[in-house]
């Protein structure tokens, strides 16, 4: 059986974590030091970023993200991708939760260390445009 590759491992990642809503995934995936940089704020440790999924869980019920495109870099070191998540508003950016269909979408750039393990995850979401289109404004 051949080593996965990079795309295989976060797509992974995020299947067992996201979708399956099990921070305790995470475990398998990350480095102690892992470093996730999301709105331009780092939230370092395995730990740190284990409560900020739980958080982010919290807040949207049914969660389901869906990869549209990954792809890797020569060497696999680093992971883009192109995603959307689903489910029902629970309370996502301060608003109401009011269960109402939701849906995002995000990028994503990750650090892979060569024996697979994640580094660090620079992300960035369409959280202005969902925040417009819960509250009317």
């Amino acid at each position: 059986m051949s080593n996965p590759t990079s795309v295989e491992i976060v797509e992974a990642f995020w299947d067992a974590v996201w979708n399956a809503h099990d921070p305790d995934a995470i475990d398998r995936f990350v480095v102690d030091d892992f470093v996730i940089t999301s709105g331009g704020e780092d939230v370092v440790s395995k730990e740190s970023f284990k409560e900020w999924v739980r958080n982010f869980l919290e807040k949207i019920n049914d969660l389901n993200l869906e990869v549209i495109e990954s792809f890797q870099n020569e060497d696999g070191s680093r992971v883009a991708s192109r995603w959307r998540i689903t489910g029902r508003n629970n309370g996502v950016l301060g608003t109401a939760a009011d269960q109402r269909p939701i849906a995002f979408t995000g990028t994503a750039v990750w650090a892979v260390r060569e024996d697979g393990k994640l580094l660090h995850n620079w992300v960035e979401r369409a959280s202005w445009e969902l925040f417009q289109r819960l509250t009317g404004e």
